[in-house]
């Protein structure tokens, strides 16, 4: 019979680690006594993270006597202590290969559903002192397990464990473990996942993603939505046109030399390139967004010129027609998604280019979706694309548009070049006849975004149907990690290493690589204060996977599912060659 050995229970606090402060629950101690399970947690136990952890799917974790009993003679340790592994219920028996999501029991008086393999963290490498932990949990096959409580009730240490009910489908949390972290997805085992009513919403959305993207490679259950497959390195492209746009930016049409069919991009991704323009010859890498219909015999980009721009300066003041540039293949996931619902292109300054494509990507198919083109310019010589605007949108059928720009000039004609004088506000479109139920697409300067973002956020607009695409760095994720003061992109403080030049493209950083300072490309990056997104630093979650742009990476240790062609997961690679990271 199986019972509950220990019940552990501990509240956030902060300690420090390597030299950041993390708010983290890990910590567990056991408890004598009867204590009342809750619809969130037990009574005296908290999460402090509760994006990562917590919620009602993940309200109780259990963890088994007999993987303590694997992890000393694994690891040669003797010193561990009840909640060790950060869990609620230390048990002896259901071992993870016979557990399966549905299983739901009766332990004292509450009644509990298994949800869920425990979804591990860079946290218990930090109590375990074993910075590998997270891959190893996972990587074993003993992860443990989530519970959610059907009815709240009393449990304490020494209670029995009886099993009261199962799903129909028996995928054992082992299977389950495996079908997403492990490199094989069988179709018909996801399928059978997903009858599993009991499981939960988070890996409900894992085993879908990994369905649709069937034939892809990489892990889409777990790779971030900007983690898109793509082809690494450069290719020689010619300059085919160059077109004035607006007083301070250029469009550059680029086509193959050897005039092979080109990837067709999706609506909304952008290329990188690579230019010999920087101090005394020095190599820099720029992402600029396609800023026209998709198409497979050229490339185009719009470019700004911006003040003490080195790239933008180069391209404006250098290039003519007929130079050869090095160019990426598109990338990027900000793409125009398929349906039939109403569409907002939203956009500032140059931040138009790649809603622009999803414009004209619209109007080439003439599509019967309600369009709004809403764009904010500083006046009309500063408003890029206007004549092209006006046609695409006037050749939808049900296509709109609102021009805000916030300092005309006297020879702005309201109602011909712009609609409204200020700046373009989220609170504006209900009144304008914007549908609140739409996708919302946006580009443009940081503040910008936010105002936006936020302003689409208070009128009810829900989270997924707003689409942000931001260039010098994205959106950090460090899970517990006390805020700090942002900082810039720089170089690192002390001496700079003499390997393989690591370029962070978005940040506009190269630094050479040190392998006496830094275990991999996430330690560097955080080093510099590139913006980064990690969980497990081990190579199991893949929040770290980036787009590698170009190069060649090692890894240590190996990752237990590899990443999409074309990217690299930063926690565990080191750099083999001259790298190019798209981060």
């Amino acid at each position: 019979m199986a019972r509950l050995v220990s019940l552990n229970v501990g509240l956030p606090r902060d300690i420090t680690w390597r030299g950041r402060t993390v708010h983290t629950a890990i910590w567990k101690q056991p408890v004598a006594g009867r204590r009342t399970v809750r619809r969130l947690n037990i009574d005296g136990d908290g999460q402090g993270d509760l994006a990562g952890h917590g919620g009602e799917h993940r309200a109780v974790y259990a963890y088994q006597i007999e993987s303590y009993r694997h992890w000393e003679s694994e690891l040669r340790r003797h010193d561990f202590s009840y909640g060790q592994f950060g869990e609620n219920f230390t048990i002896a028996g259901l071992p993870d290969d016979e557990v399966a999501i549905g299983d739901r029991y009766r332990i004292g008086t509450a009644l509990l559903e298994v949800t869920q393999p425990r979804v591990t963290c860079y946290r218990v490498g930090i109590r375990m002192d074993e910075s590998r932990m997270a891959a190893l949990l996972t990587g074993s096959g003993k992860p443990g397990f989530y519970l959610r409580v059907l009815e709240e009730g009393e449990v304490e240490a020494g209670d029995e464990i009886v099993k009261v009910g199962a799903d129909a489908e028996r995928m054992t949390i082992a299977q389950a473990n495996a079908l997403l972290y492990l490199p094989e997805h069988p179709r018909g085992e996801l399928e059978r996942a997903l009858r599993i009513a009991g499981l939960s919403p988070g890996w409900r959305r894992s085993f879908q993603a990994l369905l649709e993207a069937a034939g892809r490679t990489g892990n889409a259950g777990l790779a971030p939505a900007s983690a898109r497959p793509a082809a690494a390195g450069f290719a020689p492209m010619r300059v085919a046109r160059i077109d004035r746009e607006s007083v301070d930016v250029i469009s550059l049409s680029v086509v193959p030399t050897d005039g092979r069919p080109l990837t067709l991009p999706l609506a909304g991704q952008f290329i990188v390139l690579r230019l010999s323009a920087g101090a005394s010859g020095s190599t820099l890498f720029r992402s600029y967004s396609l800023s026209d219909a998709p198409a497979t015999d050229h490339y185009r980009v719009s470019v700004k010129l911006e003040p003490d721009g080195a790239a933008g300066g180069y391209l404006h003041g250098r290039v003519r027609v007929g130079d050869v540039l090095d160019v990426s293949a598109p990338r990027g996931s900000f793409i125009l998604t398929p349906g039939d619902g109403p569409v907002a292109l939203v956009s500032a300054g140059i931040g138009a280019t790649p809603v622009l494509a999803m414009l004209h990507a619209l109007s080439a198919t003439r599509s019967e979706r309600e369009v709004w083109w809403l764009h904010g310019a500083r006046d009309g010589k500063s408003h890029p694309f206007a004549a092209d605007t006006r046609r695409l949108v006037g050749a939808l059928a049900r296509g709109r548009s609102h021009v805000a720009y916030s300092t005309p000039e006297p020879g702005d004609v309201p109602g011909r070049d712009f609609d409204e004088a200020g700046h373009l506000d989220a609170a504006r479109f209900e009144a304008l006849g914007v549908r609140r139920d739409g996708d919302f697409y946006l580009c443009g300067p940081a503040r910008f975004m936010r105002d936006i973002t936020g302003g689409l956020t208070a009128w009810g607009v829900a989270a997924s149907r707003i689409h942000t695409e931001s260039f010098g760095g994205g959106e950090a994720l460090t899970p517990g990690i006390a805020a700090a003061a942002p900082r810039a992109p720089h170089p690192p403080a002390g001496v700079l290493g003499t390997g393989p030049l690591v370029s962070f493209a978005r940040s506009g950083i190269g630094v050479r690589w040190d392998p006496s300072a830094y275990q991999n490309l996430l330690e560097l990056a955080e080093a510099c204060d590139v913006p980064v997104r990690w969980s497990c630093r081990t190579g199991v979650c893949h929040n770290c996977e980036s787009g590698l742009v170009s190069g060649a990476v090692a890894y240590q240790p190996d990752p237990l599912d590899g990443p999409a062609d074309g990217n690299v997961l930063i926690c565990c690679a080191r750099p083999e060659t001259d790298v190019v990271v798209d981060i």
